[in-house]
């Protein structure tokens, strides 16, 4: 069984709104991936909340038209995948609707392949990948291209007005903050202060 992370998230602000989780873009993904708001929740002030999940990959697609920060991804479809095999799949493009099909193993391990086929229309789509069940990066969709996705999870925080699935421009997102999850430790915790500044800490504060 895939060991379970966990953020603890309480709102010490005076503002209410969302607490988002998303991740990185360590530049090891395809040119203009951009990330989702991933885990979202609305919370009051002193409001407490718990964001889990485990590491387990998805590909996914949605037809959003032109990509663009603000839209909301919803997918439309997620297979399950892993990074060392069935890490490869198609998105193919057949009587007016898109498919991910013929997954399969690529290589080198350590990453997750998309091949769109020559069908693809221009602008219509987005496809990329997931983890636990929800988006967390896509791209436009186009055709004859070989996407190849190489994960190494890094997870941030922010707090404002966020939809689950909403594509993000994480260069101007202003107040956010990483979260590192030390060695053999599986529980953040993550307070929004009274000045909106953040504490992180393994342990409760």
């Amino acid at each position: 069984m895939s060991q379970q992370y966990s953020i603890r998230f309480t709102n010490n602000s005076t503002n209410a709104g969302s607490a988002c989780i998303f991740q990185k873009n360590h530049g090891n993904l395809p040119h203009n991936t951009f990330s989702l708001a991933w885990l979202t929740r609305y919370c009051n002030p002193g409001m407490q909340s718990n964001f889990s999940w485990v590491i387990e990959y998805s590909f996914v697609w949605g037809a959003t038209g032109m990509l663009k920060p603000g839209l909301t991804f919803n997918a439309s479809q997620m297979v399950a995948a892993g990074l060392t095999s069935n890490n490869q799949i198609a998105l193919n493009y057949n009587n007016g609707s898109f498919m991910l099909e013929g997954q399969g193993t690529g290589s080198p391990a350590g990453s997750l392949y998309i091949n769109e086929t020559a069908s693809i229309p221009m602008n219509t789509a987005s496809v990329g990948i997931g983890m636990s069940g929800a988006g967390t990066f896509v791209t436009q969709a186009q055709p004859n291209m070989r996407l190849a996705f190489s994960p190494q999870p890094t997870y941030c925080v922010a707090f404002g007005n966020f939809n689950p699935g909403q594509v993000l421009n994480t260069n101007g997102m202003g107040n956010s903050a990483q979260v590192t999850f030390p060695a053999n430790v599986y529980t953040m915790y993550v307070v929004l202060n009274p000045d909106n500044s953040w504490s992180i800490s393994p342990s409760r504060m």
